[in-house]
């Protein structure tokens, strides 16, 4: 991998940029939240060659919204599911939207 990859891996949020230690610091919690979310199935973090967890800014941006419901007051497994079904639902609603303007386009008519 040249340095050209590296930099360009920076601005992609997929990218398991961050340590653990570091994303607990980012997020203001513990690792032991990152674990607890991770144990959740909320997010899984990859894992460096040397078995060490690392997360992407997609994953942080999850974590942080667990966080919130967290200090909320909603335990972090009901947190967890709330925020897995939030994610179902924009799917669902997603591919209905597309669905619906396929048929639009294939049937002009059907529109009404």
């Amino acid at each position: 991998m040249t340095a050209d990859d590296t930099f360009g891996r920076l601005d992609d949020d997929d990218y398991p940029a961050y340590t653990m230690g570091r994303a607990a610091e980012m997020l203001g919690t513990t690792q032991g939240f990152l674990r607890a979310i991770g144990e959740a199935r909320l997010i899984t973090p990859l894992r460096s060659a040397g078995g060490h967890r690392r997360y992407s800014r997609y994953q942080l941006r999850i974590a942080a919204r667990a966080r919130e419901l967290v200090d909320h007051g909603t335990p972090i497994e009901a947190a967890c599911r709330i925020i897995i079904l939030e994610d179902q639902l924009e799917e669902s609603q997603r591919l209905n939207a597309e669905y619906r303007r396929a048929t639009e386009s294939a049937d002009p008519t059907a529109a009404a």
